[in-house]
Formats: structure tokens, C-alpha cells, sequence
């Protein structure tokens, strides 16, 4: 036997979800199922749950202040020569990594 859940869930955060879970091979119905067997066997949540520090959050939205000077500190270090190409830190990475 079987049975059904069913959620509501904003649009946007549904097709996001369902465009991931498709790039992944799989679909918004089966990583449901994915979290609930991880859950059952982790006897609890399956990842970390926590509450950020918006302030020491690194994807937290810059002001345009904040933007503004990490360009200017990025232009001041490749005057100074303190920046790699981005081929060369790729390639660094595919040895380092063996990818």
C-alpha cells in the first residue's frame, strides 16, 4: 500500500526545484521519497539545519557600496600582478584534483 502527501509550495521555489531535480536524472517526486528514506535511515534530518549569521553570510546580497569596492580591490590586484588566469587556475585544479 501506498500513500499520498501532498505539500503547497511558492511556484517559483516548485519550478526551480523540478528544473534541478531534472538535471539531476531524477524528478521532484522521487527526491521527495530520496529525502524521506534519508531521513528514516539518519533518524533525523539528513543535512545540517542551522540558522545563518546573516552577517557573516558570504551569499548574502551586496549593496552596491560593497560591489563597487571589491572591484576596485580586484583591478588594484591585477595591476600588482596579484591575479592567475583563469586557464591556468582550471588547469591547476584538473591535476591537483585528477579531474
Amino acid at each position: 500500500m501506498a500513500s499520498t502527501i501532498q505539500i503547497r509550495v511558492d511556484d517559483e521555489l516548485k519550478r526551480k526545484s523540478d528544473r534541478l531535480f531534472k538535471d539531476l536524472g531524477t524528478d521532484t517526486t522521487a527526491a521527495i521519497r530520496m529525502f524521506l528514506t534519508q531521513a528514516v535511515a539518519y533518524n533525523g534530518f539528513p543535512f545540517e539545519i542551522k540558522k545563518l549569521n546573516v552577517e557573516s553570510n558570504p551569499y548574502r546580497a551586496m549593496t552596491e557600496e560593497e560591489m563597487m569596492a571589491k572591484l576596485e580591490t580586484a583591478r588594484e590586484h591585477v595591476k600588482q600582478g596579484k591575479c592567475r588566469n583563469a586557464d591556468t587556475v582550471i588547469s591547476d585544479m584538473r591535476e591537483k584534483y585528477g579531474l
